[in-house]
This record gives structure tokens, C-alpha cells and sequence, in this order.
């Protein structure tokens, strides 16, 4: 008998960079919107690996990683199927160019962000949000 299906793994990272800004992408797929960015991990790939190399596919920026944050696994997180997502705190300095699968990547300041987020976005900026106010981090579902 072999392996069951499994989710597959995804990761996301907060792209910190300086002015208290925050890094998002403009999809260019499926769902369309903004996003933080990230993608699927491949076989083969650490999940930090995976996260420096969507950062640089996606925004242009060779980013220093931080820490994982947190893991978030809804099933209903992606209207494309259930993934497992372990983001990622990370920084870097320069300004971001869109490529890849983001049509555009942008800064935005940390107060100043777009409402309407893809995936479970805005649900991981929120926690950031009040990671960033108390030092702590969500509590396993």
C-alpha cells in the first residue's frame, strides 16, 4: 500500500524592510489580489530554502530570514486546495520588483495595507499584528 495524499506545503513570508513597511505581491493568477508572497515547496527543498527562493522568483529581493512564525493549515485557506503554510519573518533592504507569478510587488507602510487580501492573508497579518503588539504568537488550532 503506499503513502497517503498529503497537502502540500507551502511557505509565506512577512518581507519586513525599512520605514515599517511590508512587502506584498499582486497576483497574476488565480486567485487575483494582493498577497504576501510565497509559493510551493519543492521536492527536495528545505522550507527555508523554498522561502528564499519564492522571495527572489516573486519580488526580486534576497531576503535574510528571521524565524518561522507560525504554520497555518485550514483546508479551506486556498480556494485551489488545502496547503500547509509555515511563514516566515524575514527583512531586506532594498525595494521589490514584481516577477514571477506577482504582475507587481509593492511596499506598503505596516498601518496602511490593502483590505483585501488572497488565501488566509489577512488572518496571518492579523496575528503578525498582534505578535508584533504582545510577543505572542497563535495558539495551535
Amino acid at each position: 500500500m503506499g503513502r497517503p495524499l498529503t497537502p502540500p506545503c507551502t511557505v509565506d513570508l512577512i518581507v519586513a524592510l525599512p520605514g515599517n513597511r511590508l512587502v506584498l505581491v499582486r497576483r497574476a493568477h488565480e486567485p487575483i489580489g494582493w498577497a504576501l508572497p510565497g509559493g510551493f515547496v519543492d521536492l527536495g527543498e528545505t522550507l527555508g530554502t523554498a522561502a528564499k527562493r519564492e522571495a527572489l522568483e516573486e519580488i526580486g529581493l534576497r531576503v535574510e530570514l528571521l524565524e518561522q512564525f507560525y504554520s497555518y493549515s485550514d483546508p479551506a485557506r486556498d480556494p485551489r486546495g488545502q496547503t500547509i503554510s509555515t511563514v516566515f519573518l524575514a527583512r531586506a533592504d532594498d525595494d521589490p520588483v514584481g516577477g514571477d507569478d506577482a504582475a507587481e510587488a509593492r511596499a506598503f507602510p505596516l498601518d496602511s495595507l490593502p483590505e483585501s487580501l488572497c488565501f488566509d492573508h489577512a488572518r496571518i497579518l492579523g496575528d503578525y499584528h498582534h505578535y508584533l503588539a504582545t510577543g505572542v504568537r497563535p495558539k495551535p488550532e
